[in-house]
């Protein structure tokens, strides 16, 4: 058999394993999955470490239930710096992350692999140009994502998101929304739109990028963290932390925002506040 052939059957067979896999065997496991029972010490645990799961209606506990439980059977928790993680941690982060995509497909998460805890803000180095030379700069930060499917939090940080729900930070909201930005490929503060939704999105959230650096520049209250100006991505991520924790404040400043982060995420946090 010549090597063309052999490569050519290779390549087929992977195909044929990845198109079983992708449309039948994840499906079938994902419903395995969801046929067992949701365990209630999880579910006493949703409603402690998950404020707006107290506030949902019973279909849509049930929907983040199925969400969480699909979350909490794929992705690998590791405790970073000697911290164990245990199902507190677990439903903390996954309860708060499937909010995101509680009316949207679970698959947005499919690629996410692995979510790293921490206890506490950690430590980053990372090389910075200075002309010629490249400097070794230090970071202290709360949390990151990556177009790798790695999710870094703090769990201090975690805890707050639990404890204050009306705050404007959320650390995990905030790493999820950078996640989904990278459906694309890329976190640019423009996540996967097509036609005139993404038309919209790009007229609506430049202006109110513009605006909210504007302000700043001013010296001005802002209606936002100040961090969103950062650029579009941390835009993007800061907005989403504001709708699902202060949406009425959301859209009383940026109505137009608003609706177009409820035709993303398809469902209105005022409804649940």
């Amino acid at each position: 058999m010549s090597p063309a052939i052999t490569f050519a059957l290779f390549a087929l067979a992977a195909i044929t394993f990845a198109v079983f896999y992708l449309f039948f065997y994840r499906n079938w496991r994902r419903n395995r999955e969801l046929k067992r029972p949701f365990p209630r010490a999880w579910r006493k645990l949703l409603k402690s470490q998950v404020p707006l799961y107290r506030r949902l209606p019973a279909q849509l506990k049930r929907e983040l239930e199925q969400r969480v439980q699909l979350f909490l059977s794929e992705k690998d928790f590791y405790g970073c710096d000697g911290f164990a993680v245990d199902d507190r941690v677990r439903l903390t982060v996954a309860g708060h992350a499937c909010l995101l995509i509680l009316a949207r497909s679970y698959s947005d998460y499919d690629e996410v692999r692995s979510i790293l805890v921490y206890p506490g803000a950690y430590y980053v180095t990372e090389p910075r140009q200075n002309g010629m030379v490249v400097d070794m700069e230090h970071q202290v930060r709360a949390g990151e994502a990556s177009s790798f499917g790695q999710v870094v939090l703090s769990w201090d940080d975690c805890e707050h998101a639990a404890r204050a729900p009306g705050s404007d930070h959320n650390v995990i909201l905030h790493e999820f929304a950078h996640q989904l930005d990278y459906l694309d490929g890329s976190a640019d503060g423009a996540p996967p739109l097509a036609g005139e939704q993404a038309r919209h999105w790009q007229k609506t959230m430049s202006e109110a990028y513009e605006q909210l650096q504007l302000s700043l520049e001013r010296h001005q209250d802002s209606w936002l963290d100040p961090y969103g100006a950062t650029e579009p991505a941390e835009f993007f991520a800061v907005l989403t932390e504001t709708f699902y924790q202060q949406p009425a404040h959301l859209k009383q400043q940026q109505p137009g925002v608003y609706q177009a982060l409820c035709n993303f995420y398809r469902l209105n946090p005022l409804d649940f506040h």
